[in-house]
């Protein structure tokens, strides 16, 4: 793993942590009663971090793809890969 992978997976890490206690969060607002409004907005937080880690990962994906080939004639494929990953995980 080079230096750039460890400083994703540091980022990646700190990101999920922030996000266990965001869900910490939630659970405690629903065990107490909390306004389903309250409830609601720390639910949106939620969703929106985890799809900024989501996408992180998957741009990691492609870049992996896009990096790996130097072949001209393995780009139409990479292209074909990337674009698949695209539509199979976007929203």
């Amino acid at each position: 793993m080079n230096t750039d992978d460890n400083a994703m997976q540091k980022r990646l890490l700190n990101r999920l942590s922030r996000l266990e206690g965001q869900v910490r969060a939630v659970r405690r607002l629903v065990s107490e009663s909390e306004d389903c409004e309250k409830v609601l907005q720390q639910m949106s937080a939620v969703r929106k971090a985890m799809d900024k880690a989501f996408y992180e990962v998957l741009a990691c994906v492609i870049e992996g793809e896009v990096a790996g080939d130097s072949a001209p004639a393995a780009s139409a494929e990479t292209m074909d890969r990337v674009r698949l990953l695209l539509t199979r995980y976007a929203s």
